[in-house]
């Protein structure tokens, strides 16, 4: 039998910001190289194995230990107990003598920054009106594009690499997790399960509240892959968990809805997939779930709303999609959708074909 997550509904909005620390307690927070490398091990660890840690930062976070908890469960059929820690200490080691951490090594390695990566960067206006006028709405940095590419975000980049990360340049080499790299440029040539096209015309309710679109590639079978996959939501946990038959393969951090706009509870099913969507910015679609005449249709690219790809479920306006926003995940709320980091949908995405059911629960 699968595991059933309780169900729940979690929207939880950071609105408070800590005051900046003061120079002594800065000093005192500064980790060493050792303690680094020994967190990004276990993260790039469960990465590898697709069992997703969130961004890759060094820390043993929440996302981390949750992910470590599906990954055992994928191994034995049940979560362990969490492992005693001592009190007060900050982002405690978890056990893992039971993992093959060895089998990560090198932790870090060289990267050289490619003309591609730059190709990926330029211009993105601030305002959403100025942004529907671009072609494109691309990466605003050089690091921001080598972060994602790498699982991780610009500060922690910054950490592995003191001085480096301004104004890169074709040729720069970067100290960079030993991940396997997200390539924005091969996104084009992925081949889903079922793909649907991102700029035909509308043509059912589902794709005009979503602002997506399909096309006559869509599976019209609506069968399900013969390997039975499945996928599971927990909305109390903010983790998104991908089944074969009975077998769990791989879980994802994700952000789930709001108050406002809640993330359906339900059992659901798997449309078709778009690579390098466009979005409908419709304040009222995205506040209140209403449709309204007032909106502005925004390209695609990294920093689209919907980041790079979109998986369309059998429910009007609602899919799981990219973000151009890694470093929320998990940790704000969406407008009803499941939101994952853009090197994590595309995995999902090759897991999937029209039919396979999503249960959010």
């Amino acid at each position: 039998m699968k595991t059933h997550f309780s169900l729940m509904l979690l929207a939880a909005v950071l609105t408070a910001f800590p005051a900046p620390p003061t120079a002594s307690a800065a000093k005192s927070t500064t980790r060493s190289r050792q303690t680094i490398e020994a967190a990004t091990r276990l993260q790039v660890f469960l990465d590898r194995a697709d069992f997703a840690p969130g961004k890759i930062d060094g820390h043993y976070g929440e996302f981390t230990l949750k992910a470590l908890a599906l990954y055992r469960q994928s191994r034995d059929g049940q979560a362990p107990a969490p492992s005693p820690t001592a009190k007060g200490k900050k982002d405690p080691a978890p056990n893992v003598s039971d993992l093959n951490l060895a089998s990560v090594d090198p932790v870090f390695i060289s990267y050289t920054v490619t003309e591609d990566d730059l190709k990926s960067v330029g211009e993105l206006a601030e305002s959403v009106p100025a942004q529907a006028k671009q072609k494109s709405l691309p990466y605003q940095s050089a690091a921001e594009a080598i972060a994602e590419k790498f699982h991780t975000d610009v500060d922690f980049l910054a950490e592995l690499n003191p001085g480096k990360m301004k104004a890169l340049k074709a040729g720069d080499t970067l100290s960079v997790p030993n991940v396997e790299p997200f390539e924005l440029i091969a996104v084009k040539d992925l081949k889903p399960g079922s793909e649907i096209a991102a700029n035909d015309a509308e043509s059912d309710e589902s794709e005009k509240k979503s602002g997506h679109k399909k096309d006559e590639k869509k599976d019209p079978s609506g069968a399900a892959n013969s390997a039975g996959a499945s996928v599971q939501v927990d909305v109390k946990t903010n983790m998104l968990s991908v089944f074969e038959g009975d077998k769990l393969i791989a879980a994802y951090p994700v952000t789930i809805g709001s108050e406002q706009t809640a993330s359906p509870v339900g059992d659901w099913k798997v449309q078709g997939i778009a690579k390098m969507p466009n979005f409908r910015y419709d304040k009222s679609m995205l506040n209140k779930g209403e449709r309204s005449s007032d909106f502005h249709m925004l390209p695609p690219g990294p920093n689209n709303p919907v980041g790079i790809l979109w998986i369309q479920l059998n429910k009007k306006g609602i899919g799981l999609h990219g973000t151009s926003s890694p470093d929320a995940i998990g940790r704000s709320a969406s407008h009803g959708c499941v939101r994952l980091a853009n090197w994590d949908v595309v995995r999902l995405a090759g897991k999937l074909k029209v039919g396979v059911p999503v249960s959010i629960h």
